[in-house]
């Protein structure tokens, strides 16, 4: 925690001299107060709650100045709050290694299921997309806040081969920011770099732009679930940096084998192996997270962190308001309890 305005709380060495002021004021409600008999017969009636009474109120406002005080420094500090993303990407594979059984009942039909519950846990004003990629990777439903429309375009996945896990990353990106010149043919084309030109040359080419910090984009993010390692396409890693470059995080979610499996089915088969090294270095560049799912439940539980990460944010923020309210509420309550117990306010 640090303020913005700190020359205000010098005013908090003011707080020893109140103190002394209220022992200042006690005892002078002593001296003038009326003489008894017998001063044991004034301290039986009164009781020690009836004494320690008294000095609640007072020092209940005493607290609320102090809070008040410290409000008027302009304290900031990191809390966390309703996050502010209103876009999500998902972008699924849906290449034939998804027909794979070792997820119950099947890889596809278990990512779909979770991707279902994951639209259900989200807030209804958080638009979501769908990206389905296998050897391409294409757009199965555009941002909308309608959930039936994107239960439907999971419904509609159709299973293919290959894998290009970049293309699903720059496909996604297209999607984020239709008016960023974000081509995939440039990417895949290579005349560019036949005549010596880098990727950075091709994207200035598309637009210009600057870069941001990695994660610093906070209105939409993407989460990647493939089960296999990129096939063809662009390389992840370079869509990835475009990505991090735009602030935007992609968060990765592995399923399946990691070791490798030849997995057969329909009269042919095919080696599959988790590319988790990968995923994990493109949760990396784009400052989010990767995620491992082995069964059906890990992937729920999966979607269901993601859930709570991408629908709030630790962010740093001014506070003040919130001890302007704290001071405003002890300085009830001590005006309150003066009235409840004494008749008068303090």
């Amino acid at each position: 925690m640090y303020f913005l305005w700190p020359q205000f709380l010098w005013l908090l060495l003011a707080t020893p001299l109140l103190v002394l002021l209220y022992i200042w004021l006690m005892r002078r409600k002593k001296k003038t107060a009326l003489r008894f008999a017998s001063l044991s017969i004034v301290r039986e009636a009164m009781g020690t709650g009836q004494t320690i009474r008294r000095h609640i109120p007072p020092a209940l406002f005493l607290l609320a100045l102090l809070a008040m005080l410290v409000s008027a420094a302009r304290p900031m500090a990191v809390i966390t709050l309703p996050s502010t993303q209103q876009t999500i990407i998902l972008a699924m594979d849906v290449s034939g290694s998804m027909r794979a059984t070792d997820v119950q009942p099947s890889r596809i039909v278990a990512a779909q299921n979770a991707a279902k519950s994951f639209l259900a846990e989200l807030p209804r004003h958080v638009k979501v997309g769908i990206v389905a990629f296998a050897g391409s990777a294409q757009v199965a439903q555009l941002p909308t806040i309608n959930r039936e429309d994107l239960v439907t375009a999971i419904d509609r996945f159709q299973l293919q081969r290959a894998t290009a896990t970049g293309n699903a990353i720059v496909i996604s990106l297209a999607t984020l920011f239709p008016d960023a010149g974000i081509d995939l043919l440039s990417f895949q084309s290579g005349r560019e770099r036949q005549r010596g030109l880098s990727l950075d040359s091709e994207r200035k080419e598309q637009k210009e732009f600057k870069p941001v910090a990695p994660g610093s984009y906070t209105s939409a993010a993407i989460i990647m679930l493939t089960d296999g390692q990129r096939t063809t396409g662009v390389d992840p890693l370079e869509a990835a940096k475009l990505a991090a470059d735009r602030g935007v995080r992609v968060y990765t979610v592995g399923i399946g084998t990691v070791d490798g499996e030849t997995i057969g089915f329909e009269g042919w088969s095919m080696r599959v192996r988790l590319d988790e090294e990968t995923l994990k270095a493109i949760a990396q560049k784009t400052n989010a997270e990767y995620f491992y799912a082995g069964t059906a439940n890990d992937l729920k539980k999966v979607y269901e962190a993601l859930s709570s990460r991408l629908t709030v944010e630790k962010k740093e923020t001014e506070i003040s308001g919130l001890l302007a309210l704290v001071s405003a509420a002890l300085a009830l309550l001590s005006a309150g309890l003066s009235l409840l117990w004494f008749n008068r306010i303090l």
